[in-house]
């Protein structure tokens, strides 16, 4: 969005993160252009690695850089535990001012990452295709490992639930990177801590999204792991993540977020059949695969919001 490239010309991504009343007008800048019937508070999911004692800052055209990555198990043992309501206590107050520009017109969305993204990250110091390193501790020092994600599913558990406090209506659990790993892999090394995040936020009552990306041959897993959504992308067809799923489960997804940079009527059809798989059952919170594309023109997605809403309010 323009307005949001003229911030970050003024601002870095951590700056407008860590500053309230920035990261306040930035969630809101969609509500006010785009017809979305949730705001979804901006803020990143690497928030939580700088006071648990890895400096980090994002490379233009490259993504995050951890100052210095986790490859040994000592390296594992020296993460800090800390408070989010003290160390992460900007968010806390953008979620505050967020409700009240907000009014109660729409309810807001909170989030954090999972424990293998944000092991993931770090880790490997960045963005990785094959997770060599990750996957070399996680396998080589697997005690070490646990501890680490265990530390990980903590921390992130009593963010959400602060989150809550502040007065999110929902939260939503980001694995970006999941589909690194296989069905056996996930539920030795990942499954058990997700789970634990998902216990600590059962209890605030708040509906709760799982999100993962190439995650087709472990929606069941993702399932079992919590959540009253499981994120689906759009490498499978919604009706057919849904079955893996498990009906008694919301779903969310599942457009391609590159059919945007194509001709509206190919976005309709496509969504036509999105919601066609859907059946009209309750339970579909109709949204992109995953996270939309900077080069995507804001006029696609007006358009498919309005689509939506018509094909579904009727």
């Amino acid at each position: 969005m323009a307005e949001y490239r003229r911030l970050r010309e003024r601002h870095s991504l951590l700056e407008i993160c860590r500053t309230p009343d920035l990261a306040t007008e930035v969630t809101l800048q969609p509500v006010r252009r785009i017809e979305v019937d949730a705001a979804i508070l901006f803020s990143d999911l690497l928030l939580p690695l700088e006071p648990m004692g890895m400096r980090f800052d994002f490379v233009k055209g490259e993504g995050p850089a951890i100052e210095e990555p986790l490859r040994d198990e000592a390296a594992l043992g020296r993460v800090r535990r800390f408070e989010p309501r003290e160390a992460l206590a900007y968010v806390l107050q953008a979620i505050r001012q967020i409700k009240l520009e907000l009014g109660g017109r729409i309810p807001l969305i909170g989030f954090a990452g999972a424990p293998f993204t944000l092991a993931s990250y770090a880790v490997e110091g960045g963005h990785s295709s094959a997770f060599a390193h990750t996957k070399a501790l996680m396998y080589g020092a697997a005690a070490a490992w646990h501890r680490f994600c265990d530390l990980i599913a903590d921390i992130v558990g009593d963010y959400l639930v602060a989150q809550v406090e502040a007065g999110v209506d929902a939260v939503q659990v980001f694995d970006s990177w999941v589909g690194a790993l296989n069905s056996t892999d996930y539920r030795e090394f990942i499954l058990p801590h997700t789970r634990r995040i998902f216990e600590r936020v059962a209890p605030t009552g708040v509906p709760a999204i799982h999100f993962g990306v190439g995650t087709s041959a472990i929606l069941a897993d993702l399932r079992a792991a919590g959540g009253d959504v499981i994120g689906a992308d759009w490498r499978i067809h919604l009706d057919e993540a849904w079955m893996r799923i498990g009906h008694d489960r919301g779903i969310q997804g599942n457009l391609d977020p590159t059919l945007l940079l194509g001709p509206l009527d190919r976005i309709f059809a496509a969504t036509d059949d999105v919601l066609a798989r859907a059946s009209g059952r309750a339970g579909h919170i109709f949204n992109l695969g995953h996270g939309i594309l900077p080069t995507t023109p804001l006029e696609h997605v007006q358009a498919l919001a309005r689509y939506v809403h018509q094909k579904t309010h009727a």
